[in-house]
């Protein structure tokens, strides 16, 4: 790969260049592809967070190759940048996780890799309109082989859907992900929007998980439209790699529309820029899960290994809504302990988001949180994977933070990044990562405070 990558800089309208070093010294790239003197709407594609997942880093390839070789392809209203390989580590072991052992797409809210830390910070640098983060499923895992089934979709898709997010964003999403059927039957390729979980009809089913220490989320954070992508892969048959051309055009499918456009850039790009001013709600999400109001009966689609024929399993367990089960009232803004602001700033500076550090006493209204317990087991009832926190929240009362705490305002465009970053009331927060957890107090006391406002309106500043 940096063989090709190498041969195609600086030709047509490819530049390459070097975004992060692994730790074992090999280069995250970025290959930036633009024609236009004036390109108004940028996308940013990524391959192989997991480094066995193949198939989306050679199909962005193939786009860089022919976009080289004839970049009237590439539109000249785009702004096209791609980190087609996130984990070179992982991909020269065969592994899912990176050289240090971190699972990539579970560390966006911590950022403690270089891997994603080079990706939010080409996303600050770039402000994407447009997002997609590629994968691959196993058509044929144990459950479903003991069916005699495997899965039926060639390739999978889903939209942004923390319940944070502006709704019209969602909707956009959502929009683009119920388009991409026609278009991969018409190439011959089996379209299912992105699912989880077991095989029908006893296990459960659900779509994208919300949270952000996930790359479709946590691009999200920066008002962009975000997806996820995955191909899907038989790890059990003699060669895995046999269809690995059906995978790479499944990918090639999706690429090419978004780039297109499909008639609808300039609705999305005006819906980016809403929801990138959009004020934060006066309640915060804290938890929410995927349900099936009503027990509606999907027709799910499967595939007889026997015989090869498509069969439909009638199932009530797929769960296709998002339903939030607990929210907390939207806080003026946080503080952090001085014990903790060494850490805690420094992870701020990661997502970039803006701070102040205290420099004389300041009075607030204030709201402390204490961690319970951590649920590092997977949740059955749910279908929730651990690191599920479990808070509670105590009465409001006049606090004055001391010099060296910070405060952390809920205002501008970072205010959603510093909501889902810094919530202590988070299902899923920082108190799920070993580094964060060990900045909470014996007495279970969380280093992030809940700044409300005082009766005169403002939270105390000097």
């Amino acid at each position: 790969m940096a063989e090709f990558l190498a041969s195609v800089d600086g030709k047509g309208p490819v530049t390459v260049r070097a975004e992060a070093k692994t730790a074992q010294g090999r280069s995250v790239f970025s290959v930036h592809l633009v024609r236009g003197a004036n390109p108004g709407f940028r996308i940013l594609f990524y391959a192989q967070q997991h480094g066995d997942e193949v198939s989306g880093k050679d199909a962005l390839l193939y786009l860089i190759r022919e976009i080289a070789s004839k970049p009237e392809l590439l539109p000249e209203d785009v702004d096209l940048w791609i980190l087609p390989m996130m984990n070179p580590d992982g991909a020269e072991a065969g592994t899912r996780r990176n050289a240090s052992g971190a699972d990539l797409n579970r560390d966006h809210m911590a950022l403690e890799q270089p891997e994603t830390l080079a990706l939010h910070r080409l996303a600050r640098k770039i402000r994407p309109h447009l997002c997609v983060d590629a994968h691959e499923f196993s058509r044929d895992s144990e459950a479903w082989r003991e069916k005699g089934l495997e899965k039926w979709a060639d390739i999978t898709m889903d939209g942004l859907n923390n319940p944070h997010f502006d709704p019209e964003l969602v909707r956009a999403a959502r929009r683009w992900v119920d388009e991409a059927a026609a278009a991969e039957a018409a190439s011959g390729h089996r379209f299912q929007r992105y699912w989880v979980g077991g095989a029908p009809p006893d296990d459960e089913q659900r779509h994208s998980a919300m949270d952000i220490d996930g790359a479709l989320n946590a691009m999200g954070m920066y008002g962009s439209l975000s997806f996820i992508i995955e191909a899907a892969v038989r790890h059990e048959a003699k060669n895995p790699s046999a269809d690995l051309g059906k995978r790479v055009d499944a990918y090639l499918v999706l690429f090419r529309r978004f780039l297109s456009g499909a008639g609808r850039r300039s609705e999305d790009r005006s819906t980016v820029e809403k929801a990138r001013v959009r004020a934060l709600p006066d309640f915060l999400p804290a938890d929410a899960i995927w349900v099936n109001p009503g027990g509606t009966v999907t027709l799910f689609p499967a595939v007889e290994v026997a015989t090869g024929k498509t069969v439909t399993i009638p199932t009530a367990n797929l769960m296709t809504e998002l339903a939030v089960k607990r929210t907390v009232p939207a806080p003026l803004g946080y503080a952090v302990e001085p014990a903790a602001a060494s850490d805690i700033g420094a992870l701020l500076e990661r997502h970039g988001i803006p701070f102040e550090t205290v420099i004389v006493p300041r009075p607030v209204t204030a709201e402390v949180s204490s961690l319970l317990k951590v649920e590092e087991e997977f949740d059955e009832v749910y279908s929730r994977y651990g690191g599920r926190q479990i808070v509670k929240r105590q009465r409001p009362g006049k606090i004055e933070l001391p010099p060296g705490a910070l405060w952390i305002p809920l205002e501008g465009e970072a205010s959603l990044r510093a909501a889902l970053v810094l919530e202590p009331a988070a299902m899923y927060g920082l108190y799920q990562y070993p580094r964060f957890r060990a900045l909470v107090g014996a007495d279970g006391r969380i280093p992030v405070l809940r700044v409300l406002r005082n009766p005169g309106g403002t939270a105390g500043k000097n």
